[in-house]
């Protein structure tokens, strides 16, 4: 009787690692060939031309590879990043950036990118109580 209540605690913790293994509840980080990929599934409602398209691909993939560089060398210090240095230089990032997109997106495209496709990409935050702001 021992042995069979040990084994189904087993088999539930297993399944409970392998469930968030799995993203059932843990955050994975996207590369950014899939961050790419997620931007040009939205900007087709740009009705961008091929032209546009090849330029914003190469600002988007530059912007990614550097934004990762970025947060690789942040986490690969040990010590706790500074979140005002990391979304200072975020925000420069992001800025120039948008900077290539205006001389590639005619003022209608970069304002729906602006205004509706940038804020679809951010991550959502969780709902819920446990962030100890109160």
């Amino acid at each position: 009787m021992k042995k069979a209540i040990f084994l189904l605690i087993t088999v539930a913790i297993a399944g409970m690692y392998t469930a968030n293994a799995q993203g059932g509840g843990g955050f994975q980080r996207r590369t950014p060939e899939e961050q790419l990929k997620a931007v040009k599934e939205k900007l087709v409602d740009l009705k961008l031309t091929p032209d546009q398209t090849t330029k914003s691909d190469s600002t988007f993939a530059k912007y990614f590879r550097t934004r990762e560089k970025m947060m690789e060398e942040m986490r690969a210090g040990g010590a706790q990043p500074d979140r005002d240095a990391m979304r200072e230089k975020s925000q420069k990032m992001a800025a120039d950036r948008d900077d290539e997109l205006k001389k590639i997106f005619d003022e209608a495209q970069y304002k729906k990118w602006k205004d509706e496709i940038e804020p679809s990409l951010r991550p959502q935050r969780r709902q819920g109580g446990g962030g100890g702001n109160n």
